[in-house]
């Protein structure tokens, strides 16, 4: 339980920094820097998928060294330096070379992390500690969203204020991990590898992870949907407060939705979180410029129940099914598949609301979104 909570300190503190430049980043890249949709599918796309790609490498390392410590650090460290880059940017090019670092960071510490919680959780109680380690997490976002609204509204009020106080909570994660035990793995190194053995793989997770992908698709960067309220009259700094409700609404609901897990199992609980997901983009593409502005309101409260449905139970799923001594391998095939899909489902959204307004782009995620929640019904 001690790792957990440190980890978890660590994850509030990231993401009170994370989430004080993210919800600014769609409008710091369109208003000041006059980059469109397009080139904010590219520089997320490539950011997020950056991260994601790295995870399956960053857990076979892991598992094969038997260390998490000193990948954990490294990864905070590299999403620190990203956001001192992040306050010297001054064109979308340096954002993205920002954004890339930082999610680089993430890359690296995921799988590791999520491992050592899975090995640190009592038996038969990961999904609850999952829950506790996402629901830490988002408290830190949601204080990160907050804070940002604050220097936002406030009379020195500049995107690079925010980005320079970030800095502060990122370096005091780093050096809260000094404090992390090293676990003692007993299992000997292993050479397999399912990123490129998919075979060793138990049938439930290939398929788990197949359905995963295809979900991904049409699960575009969450940039989109600040985006999609600034075009219906909400300026920046009352985005960031729709930001606030998706992420009181994440955090509000990961930790019973991990203690879920661990009485009923995963099938109802995530095939729902899809079905909201689902419901939650149909909604977006419905809503119009005479809509009233409480739906935004409901909309992002909803996608935060979505996400604390699905994002911890996801992951103690992927443990749960995973060999033993692939633990953190699994893991990160997992955020690697789902990276692989990022890109193009950033991109696809990015040219959608170009080509035919953003009705389309969130038309697409929906159908998939319902489409996942049937076929992850079906193979559990």
């Amino acid at each position: 339980m001690f790792n957990i909570i440190v980890l978890g300190l660590t994850s509030l503190l990231t993401d009170i920094a994370s989430e004080m430049v993210y919800p600014l980043i769609p409008f710091f890249l369109t208003s000041t820097l006059g980059a469109g949709p397009a080139i904010l599918g590219i520089v997320e796309g490539i950011a997020e998928s950056t991260a994601r790609l790295l995870r399956v490498f960053s857990g076979s390392i892991s598992d094969r060294l038997k260390k998490r410590k000193a990948l954990v650090i490294a990864g905070y460290a590299s999403s620190t330096l990203g956001k001192v880059l992040l306050f010297f940017a001054g064109s979308w090019g340096m954002v993205l070379g920002a954004r890339v670092i930082d999610r680089i960071g993430k890359g690296i510490r995921t799988a590791p992390r999520d491992a050592l919680i899975a090995e640190s959780a009592e038996e038969g109680k990961r999904g609850k500690a999952f829950g506790l380690h996402r629901a830490m997490d988002t408290a830190g976002a949601a204080i990160g969203v907050l804070l940002a609204y604050v220097f936002m509204t406030g009379n020195s009020a500049s995107y690079s204020t925010v980005f320079l106080w970030s800095i502060v909570p990122a370096a005091a994660g780093v050096f809260l991990l000094a404090h992390l035990r090293e676990p003692k793995l007993t299992t000997g190194p292993s050479a397999r590898l399912p990123l490129f053995r998919w075979s060793v793989l138990p049938r439930k997770l290939r398929l788990f992870l197949i359905i995963a992908f295809i979900f991904t698709l049409g699960n575009s960067s969450n940039t989109f949907l600040l985006l999609r309220a600034g075009g219906l009259g909400f300026t920046p700094a009352m985005a960031i407060l729709l930001y606030l409700v998706f992420n009181l609404s994440y955090a509000l609901f990961s930790y019973p939705a991990g203690k879920l897990f661990d009485r009923i199992g995963p099938k109802s609980i995530l095939a729902t979180g899809y079905c909201v997901y689902g419901c939650v983009y149909l909604g977006f593409a419905v809503c119009g410029a005479g809509t009233a502005s409480w739906m935004m309101w409901v909309l992002f409260g909803m996608y935060g129940l979505y996400a604390g449905l699905t994002d911890g139970v996801e992951k103690a799923l992927v443990a749960n099914l995973a060999p033993a001594d692939l633990c953190a391998t699994a893991i990160g095939l997992h955020a690697t598949i789902v990276g692989v899909g990022l890109l193009p489902a950033s991109l696809l959204a990015g040219e959608l609301w170009s080509l035919f307004g953003p009705e389309a782009t969130f038309l697409f995620g929906s159908a998939l979104g319902l489409l996942a929640a049937v076929g992850l019904a079906l193979i559990l």
